[in-house]
């Protein structure tokens, strides 16, 4: 069977009829020009149009639908949706259906309330005046079509989305000189709102200098800080230094360090649970 469709498949066909005799069995819609009802343009439009034409050329030549199929190596129902298409158009239309959406009921709403308030009232507060009234959709629904499709009041423009939990342990962890002028000015806005990161931010900078500096007698400074700030990881974290506080002052003040060796143990067990195969942690 496979050598026979190859066989028809390079077979050459004959000068093509530019008028089709093949009709649908419903009345024949009226020609229609391509700028009227072209699609927005793609890949998958461009190739209904070329299989579109394929398919009626062939059908013009008085072949089967069975016969196409097996000629062009298609299924025989997608030869017979392009048959009963009376324009490519057609294929190509209805292929992306708007769904309805749990907000369609309480758009009308979200626009009065947004005219009535100027653009000024939150989202957070739209989102729990629909759900009192029955709206059981999620809080970013309302939040992306406010943005993308509630008509703004001239002048106004959405307040920026806040940074996430990454950006800004990246902006505390990362070396100052490596933040750009926005990250800068990004994360002296988080700082001046909440003073507590402002404290985290001062203590890490100053382990970490501690740290690439080799300057390892500032750390009962940097210890009695970090305790007396309140900060409740800060703190643990500091007062789990006092318990080994002669090896950490070691690390902090020398070059030697078990790095090396550390990495070199890791890689083995690594490797040996990868040959062990199911054998893991666990085991």
């Amino acid at each position: 069977m496979a050598a026979h469709r190859s066989r028809l498949r390079d077979l050459p066909l004959p000068d093509l009829d530019p008028e089709p005799v093949w009709e649908t069995p419903a009345a024949a819609a009226p020609e229609r020009s391509d700028d009227e009802t072209d699609p927005s343009p793609g890949k998958f439009a461009d190739r209904a149009r070329v299989h579109h034409a394929l398919v009626h050329e062939l059908l013009a030549q008085g072949m089967s639908l069975r016969g196409i199929a097996q000629h062009l190596g298609w299924g025989r129902h997608t030869v017979q949706r392009y048959a009963r298409a009376a324009c490519w158009q057609d294929m190509v239309k209805g292929r992306k259906r708007k769904l309805p959406s749990k907000l369609d009921p309480f758009k009308p709403y979200l626009a009065e309330r947004w005219a009535e308030t100027g653009g000024k009232v939150t989202v957070l507060a739209l989102f729990r005046e629909i759900t009192a009234r029955g709206f059981r959709g999620h809080y970013s629904i309302v939040c992306d079509w406010i943005r993308r499709d509630l008509p703004q009041r001239e002048g106004f423009t959405p307040a920026p989305p806040p940074p996430s939990v990454r950006q800004v342990t990246g902006w505390l962890t990362r070396h100052p000189a490596t933040l750009t002028e926005d990250e800068k000015l990004h994360r002296k806005a988080v700082l001046d709102r909440c003073p507590e990161l402002a404290s985290a931010a001062e203590l890490t900078s100053s382990f970490a200098e501690m740290l690439t500096t080799l300057d390892g007698l500032r750390l009962p400074e940097w210890i009695t800080a970090a305790v007396t700030s309140g900060l409740p990881g800060i703190s643990t974290f500091a007062a789990g230094l006092e318990g080994d506080f002669d090896a950490v002052t070691g690390g902090l003040t020398t070059d030697w360090n078990s790095g090396p060796v550390e990495g070199a143990v890791n890689r083995i067990k690594m490797l040996k649970r990868q040959m062990f195969g199911r054998a893991g942690l666990p085991c």
